[in-house]
């Protein structure tokens, strides 16, 4: 095995273990919870959070961004991380 390829897998190794680590800190010091809205594991259900409706409405989100541009900046970003993944896939190949 390469040396390049040595270290990248120890890096890897190294950002999953403190992955997991900060995961586990935070979950044993129940961080980014808030106190008033405690629904166990259902917390991802929208519809558990009172009020919610007033969250959701078409009249929360104010931008002078025009939704034609929105959606063009957006399909614009996914074509570049098609481009990109594509890339890294073809680099990956050639070793």
């Amino acid at each position: 095995m390469s040396r390049k390829k040595t270290i990248f897998k120890v890096i890897t190794v190294l950002v999953t273990v403190v992955i997991f680590i900060m995961a586990g800190y935070i979950v044993c010091n129940h961080m980014g919870l808030i106190d008033d809205m405690d629904f166990g594991a259902g917390a991802y259900y929208y519809a558990d959070i009172p009020n919610f409706e007033k969250y959701s409405g078409e009249d929360i989100y104010q931008s002078t961004l025009p939704t034609w541009l929105a959606i063009v900046l957006f399909l614009a970003w996914g074509a570049l991380m098609w481009r990109l993944w594509l890339w890294i896939d073809k680099r990956g190949k050639k070793d």
